[in-house]
C-alpha cells in the first residue's frame, strides 16, 4: 500500500522516488504494487478483461459519456493502443490476479491550471468494496504529485455516487464544494461534488 507519513515534502519525495526506482520492470515506466492490487501501464493482452470488466451499465452511469456503454471489443482495443502509447503514462490499469479489472488516470491541465489535474477511475463489480480504490487512489495521487509537480488533485464525482465520495476521503481528498445542476447523465440532471487534495494537505497525512 502507498504509505504517506507525517514530514516534509522533501522527504516524502524522496521515499517516492525511492519506492517507484525499486518497482520499476524492464518493459515498463512505472508499476505501483499496492496490498490488494498491482497499478501498471495499459498493455496488449488487456483487451479481453478489459471488455468483460468495463461492460457496465452500473459503472458507467457514474463515469462521464466518453467511457462506452455497451464496451465493445473494438472500444478496448482502441483504448488499450491509446493507452499503451503514453510516454509518460497517466492512465494505469488496475490489475488483480493477474487480470486488468479497472483503471485510474489523471488528466492533466495546461495554461495556469497546469499545476492541477483531475482524477478519474473505475472498477469491475466484482471487486467493489475490497479497499482496491481506495488504494489505488492514494497510490496514483502520490505518483501525480511526484512525477507531474502538482500542487492539487481534485475529483467531480455526481452526487449520487456516495461510494466514491467514501474513497475519495479515506484517500485523504477533502470535500471543497458542489457544483448544482451541472451534469447531465442518462437524461438526468445532477449536482456534482468537488473533492481535492493539495501537495500542502499530502504531506500531513498519515495513512496506515
Amino acid at each position: 500500500m502507498c504509505v504517506i507519513s507525517l514530514c516534509t515534502r522533501g522527504a516524502l519525495h524522496t521515499t517516492a522516488r525511492r519506492r517507484s526506482t525499486a518497482a520499476l520492470g524492464d518493459d515498463v515506466h512505472v508499476r505501483h504494487k499496492l496490498h490488494n492490487c498491482l497499478l501498471r501501464p495499459w498493455r496488449a493482452g488487456d483487451e479481453a478483461s478489459l471488455t468483460t470488466h468495463a461492460n457496465s451499465r452500473d459503472i458507467w452511469l457514474n463515469l462521464r459519456d466518453q467511457f462506452p456503454h455497451p464496451y465493445t471489443p473494438e472500444d478496448a482495443e482502441a483504448w488499450v493502443k491509446f493507452a499503451s502509447s503514453q510516454a509518460q503514462p497517466t492512465s494505469l490499469a488496475i490489475e488483480v490476479d493477474s487480470e486488468a479489472v479497472g483503471g485510474i488516470s489523471l488528466k492533466l491541465h495546461d495554461d495556469v491550471e497546469r499545476v492541477s489535474a483531475e482524477i478519474g477511475y473505475w472498477l469491475g463489480q466484482r471487486f467493489w468494496s475490497r479497499g482496491i480504490m481506495t488504494a489505488a487512489v492514494r497510490a496514483v495521487t502520490e505518483y501525480g504529485f511526484e512525477q507531474f509537480s502538482l500542487t492539487r488533485v481534485y475529483a467531480l464525482p455526481f452526487v449520487t455516487n456516495v461510494a466514491s465520495h467514501r474513497v475519495l476521503e479515506k484517500a485523504g481528498y477533502a470535500r471543497e464544494g458542489l457544483l448544482r445542476r451541472s451534469a447531465i447523465k442518462d437524461g438526468i440532471v445532477l449536482d456534482q461534488v468537488v473533492f481535492a487534495i493539495t501537495d500542502h494537505d499530502l504531506v500531513r497525512v498519515s495513512v496506515a
